[in-house]
């Protein structure tokens, strides 16, 4: 029986003919893609019976595999000769560095194309052309070529021989995952409660195509439950991959291990873990990063060997797993993990890979996208982060300092600098001597002036050129890009500020409400699975990331018994006013604490100055203590340090210090006694701020309460995770303390889980 393998023409054939460097000096955002411009003016010059955005389709058989091979050619020109295809590329480079065989990657699309409609039709003849268009200026160049029928047959026969070792080693893994998922059982002896519900509802929305949020409490063991169901979902063929989202470190290396976990009872499947490009790359000790980079360099000619060798030996991709593969085939260890990624079942990564315009799959094609479930981890955190991920911010004083730096050197840039720097100039003028000046619609001309700067910045960055002046047009470029990007979402979700401080003036389009960009994100996704322990209140994270009446809810109660946890309230005001005043009472009750109980504990405080100010009195009052406090930007050495000192056998206890809502508040997993008491100083409200006020202004318009909005909700999540570090299990047993008189009044109190509502006042 032949297998079949649906695939879109453009990754069939970059796969075959892709070649050379990764860059060669600067890769722009236009050059050599489709433009939506240049093809709609070539296309507009069409005649009547010429046709555009055509689509083809053809099966190609090669010994047991049958390519079905789909995909939509831009131009299909009818005349007095053969039918012609025209495959149309925008470029702002120069049309002179372009040759006939310039792209053999474009000519191969374009003869794939001209292959399948010959087919479909009949036609023993075919003429292909490649159209160069060079933006902003609108010159055109042209390439033509004629091929029969049986010469396209041997291309189109050509390509599916180059694809199958590839196609056989997908087709034979996926045979031994399915069995091997067929025959998974669940890794653990037992089920918690509420474990098992958890999973049935992942099950139950990946099979109806739906969303389902998720509060699911600590310990319960989120991971593996939205993870197992999701694997098994898989078997059926409802889902190819699954994306597991998250915002930390962390919390990828825990799914990693609920991977091996699996892997240990017999899955094979391939999982790749996603590393930032920064923290990824090699070094210039190595060759990397250099203007000759040598895993840069060739990275084409060699990634296919390297991918079927990964792919070969490999199931558990992570980090160093990449590394080393990346050094053995010299291949850029970064963009060789995205590879992977396109191949794998399963992909670990930071929520930007799906969610940010900026960064997301940009290869994947549609019909992937709807047999794939997104499984967002601690998702309380994806709302600050989608507003981050949809704004887009300028200085006046990066253009002022390219206007500076390329006026002798490129006179066409100064002159796009100069007018953009001048319109920044305008805001200061109008704002009639005011700090700052709010608005609802984005500035006028903004736009325009921005992507003519960006048109004349590509052509410099494309001459290959180094130095300080470069990093500097470099760093000016992606920021107006990223502006340009979000502008095109704006709407009544966002508003406009520039801030004005002497001669510079900061410019930002601010997303207040992302929960309509991150639904239109996930729209394309068979399913996506958004779960925290700390979902608190449900309405609120529904609201704001983006659900829809039809999608599900599900929030299990704790399986841990109030008993397990000893919860004391001291009514103490920690408001920034009162913080000096009653810092000597908060010190004063973590001396007595650490007394009556010597064990292993965790402070977390609503500031670095205030956690400073009392661990200075702390440890005055207990000079021989063991303590930590956590630094300032610390390096994943550092924290994995800081957690590795909290020991269960330890002769001294450790008393931490950390900021709430930071590094250590979330994600850790310190169980039993490596972690026995918990104080929490705060109700961790955000800092009053002029964003912030924004953010209130825009929930009180829209008839929410936008003090809760902006305020109380954010700042008691990162209570609820601070206080969830301590009762990770069924025999877990500990000591939380809440510090603050506010955790009295009925708004507060409410949000506190139930097992914590049995405190004692201290």
């Amino acid at each position: 029986m032949p297998h079949t393998i649906q695939i879109s023409v453009r990754p069939l054939v970059e796969y075959v003919f892709r070649s050379g460097s990764i860059t060669s000096g600067f890769r722009t955002a236009t050059t050599l893609t489709e433009g939506t411009r240049a093809h709609q003016q070539i296309q507009r010059e069409y005649g009547e019976q010429d046709q555009k955005e055509v689509h083809l389709e053809a099966e190609i058989p090669y010994e047991d595999l049958i390519f079905a091979v789909e995909g939509r050619c831009d131009g299909l020109i009818v005349g007095e000769g053969p039918v012609m295809i025209d495959e149309i590329k925008s470029t702002s480079g120069n049309l002179d560095d372009i040759g006939e065989d310039s792209y053999p990657v474009h000519w191969a699309q374009a003869k794939m194309y001209a292959y399948m409609y010959a087919k479909q039709h009949g036609d023993e003849e075919m003429a292909v052309q490649l159209t160069y268009f060079q933006i902003p200026v609108g010159n055109i160049k042209r390439f033509q070529r004629t091929f029969g029928f049986e010469e396209l047959e041997r291309f189109a026969l050509e390509v599916a021989e180059a694809y199958a070792p590839y196609a056989t080693l997908l087709r034979e893994h996926a045979k031994r995952r399915n069995a091997s998922i067929r025959d998974l059982a669940f890794p653990f002896p037992a089920y918690r409660t509420g474990q098992r519900k958890l999973m049935g509802a992942v099950y139950k929305s990946i099979g109806e195509g739906r969303r389902l949020f998720a509060k699911a409490p600590t310990g319960i063991g989120k991971t593996i439950s939205t993870l197992f169901p999701s694997i098994k979902a898989m078997m059926e063929g409802t889902v190819q991959r699954i994306f597991y989202l998250t915002a930390k470190t962390i919390t990828r290396t825990a799914a990693e291990e609920a991977v091996a976990l699996m892997q240990s009872g017999g899955l094979h499947m391939h999982t790749v873990t996603l590393t930032a490009k920064d923290k990824i790359c090699f070094g210039a000790e190595e060759g990397c990063g250099q203007e000759s980079c040598v895993f840069s360099e060739g990275y084409y000619d060699r990634i296919n060997g390297a991918i079927l060798d990964l792919l070969q030996h490999e199931t558990s991709i992570t980090r160093p797993v990449v590394e080393a593969y990346a050094r053995k085939h010299r291949v850029c260890p970064f963009e060789f993990s995205l590879d992977a990624a396109y191949a794998a079942d399963a992909v670990i990564c930071d929520y930007n890979y799906v969610f940010d315009p900026r960064v997301s799959f940009k290869r994947m094609p549609e019909e992937v996208k709807k047999r794939s479930v997104l499984l967002v981890d601690e998702a309380h955190n994806l709302v600050d982060r989608a507003r981050g991920m949809f704004s887009a911010e300028l200085r006046k004083s990066m253009f002022l300092e390219i206007q500076r730096t390329f006026k002798e050197i490129n006179p066409g840039l100064y002159q796009a600098a100069k007018t953009v720097n001048n319109r920044f100039i305008v805001f200061r003028k109008v704002s009639n001597e005011e700090e700052r000046i709010v608005g609802s619609h984005q500035p006028e001309m903004m736009d325009e002036l921005l992507e003519d700067f960006v048109l004349h910045a590509e052509a410099e960055l494309m001459t290959g050129k180094g130095g300080e002046e470069v990093e500097q047009l470099l760093e000016c470029y992606f920021a107006a890009q990223a502006y340009l990007r979000i502008s095109k979402l704006y709407d009544d979700r966002f508003v406009t500020y520039a801030e004005m401080d002497g001669n510079e003036v900061f410019l930002k389009l601010f997303c207040l409400d992302p929960s309509f960009l991150l639904q239109q994100a996930g729209k394309n996704y068979r399913s996506t699975v958004l779960f925290s322990a700390t979902l608190t209140p449900l309405m609120y994270y529904r609201d704001m990331l983006g659900a829809e009446e039809e999608d599900y809810s599900l929030s299990i109660p704790s399986p841990f018994s109030h008993e397990q946890l000893d919860v004391r309230l001291m009514p103490t005001s920690t408001r920034y006013k009162d913080r000096d005043r009653n810092k000597d009472a908060i010190v004063n009750m973590l001396d007595k604490l650490v007394k009556e109980k010597p064990v292993n504990t965790l402070v977390f405080l609503p500031s670095y100055p205030y956690m400073q100010a009392v661990y200075d009195g702390f440890t005055v009052l207990n000079p021989g203590a063991r303590t930590l406090i956590q630094g300032h930007a610390m390096r994943e050495d550092e924290r994995e340090s800081f957690l590795d000192s909290f020991q269960a056998d330890a002769e001294v206890p450790l008393i931490g210090f950390a900021v709430m809502g930071g590094i250590f508040s979330e994600g850790i997993d310190l169980k039993g006694d490596r972690l026995a008491s918990v104080v929490v100083v705060g109700v961790g409200l955000p800092q009053l701020s002029f964003e912030n006020d924004i953010i209130k202004e825009y929930f009180d318009r829209n008839e929410k309460n936008g003090y809760d909005y902006a305020y109380v909700y954010p700042g008691m999540n990162k209570v609820l995770q601070a206080g969830g570090r301590l009762i990770r299990s069924e025999e877990d047993r500990g000591t939380l303390v809440l510090v603050d008189d506010r955790f009295q009044n009925r708004q507060y109190h409410a949000l506190l889980p139930e097992e914590w509502r049995y405190y004692r006042r201290i």
